[in-house]
């Protein structure tokens, strides 16, 4: 029984488990000046095997999520830069089929916090000068924090809040090509790095290693207002130890996916996100939905 429980632990945090993408197009320079607002419903369905040495099957989890998050573009150095928060409110439940353990949770998870810049091909530019900027390669950076802000009491089996940092440095290239560069390919590098649980089961340190992972992403526009994408990630690593003791449960997990963005007008903007993960190794298999909603203003700056 305790390890069934463990088993269902494992699913701690289900919230950043199923948002492991970075957007496509992240990369791209965008006129200084302008804020936006993004809100948006996530649904995502999994199961998990945590203890390798016990095989569990029929583990069960199901998360509905929803977020807020506001983003702003300015000029530093020269170039384009922006900053970002959001934070999510979810519901998620587990339960392990064949026992009588089932658990869920509602409020808040983790809020994250991020900086971004564009080093190469990204000119911090007024809306004006951004109207006649023809889009090449660039090349950027962002780091994300991740802040343990979220709901956790560490006398329950399942928890929104992770009780921990995490901090993900990336570097990311976008790269339009084809015929009126209507198609783009954006490739990411990043790493997830944690700090320690201390109160993980009450008493026990959860201790965990990096986590790194490659992105690639293809996207076609088919007008102005409506382009698509095909999405990959692929990370590894992240074994974790317990009060100092390897838990030799290294992953490997490979998800793929797919974004939709239509422009509404020149202010809103609608993404419809879809994800599954085909291939995993001590890690969640999610397959998930997402809505999102974005409204954007700003008159820019110099």
């Amino acid at each position: 029984m305790i390890k069934l429980l463990l088993a269902l632990a494992g699913l701690l945090c289900p919230v950043h488990a199923w948002a492991q993408f970075s957007d496509p197009r992240t990369y791209e320079n965008a006129p200084v000046g302008t804020s936006q607002i993004e809100v948006g419903y996530a649904y995502a369905h999994g199961d998990t095997s945590i203890d390798t040495s016990v095989p569990v099957t029929g583990a069960q989890l199901n998360l509905h999520q929803a977020m807020i998050g506001y983003t702003r573009y300015f000029g530093w150095l020269h170039r384009l830069t922006w900053v970002e928060a959001g934070v999510p409110l979810a519901n998620v439940a587990g339960s392990i089929s064949g026992t009588n353990i089932h658990r869920s949770t509602s409020g808040a998870g983790d809020s994250s916090y991020s900086f971004g810049m564009l080093l190469k091909g990204g000119p911090a530019l007024s809306p004006a000068q951004y109207a006649d900027y023809m889009p090449g390669t660039t090349v950027g950076v962002r780091f994300t924090a991740t802040a343990p802000t979220g709901a956790y009491d560490p006398d329950r089996i399942l928890n929104l809040g992770a009780d921990r940092w995490t901090l993900k440095p990336e570097v990311g290239l976008s790269r339009p090509f084809g015929p009126d560069k209507k198609w783009v390919f954006d490739g990411y590098a990043n790493v997830a790095f944690y700090t320690d649980n201390t109160s993980y089961h009450g008493r026990q340190i959860l201790r965990q290693e990096a986590l790194p992972g490659l992105e690639g992403h293809i996207s076609y526009s088919f007008s102005d207002k409506v382009w698509t994408s095909l999405d990959a990630r692929y990370s590894f690593r992240a074994a974790t130890l317990l009060d100092g003791i390897n838990q030799d449960n290294p992953q490997q997990n490979f998800i793929v996916g797919t974004e939709t963005s239509f422009s509404l007008g020149s202010r809103h903007s609608l993404t419809v996100v879809v994800g599954k993960t085909l291939a995993h190794r001590n890690g969640p298999a999610v397959t998930g939905v997402s809505l999102k909603y974005d409204y954007s203003w700003g008159t820019g700056d110099p």
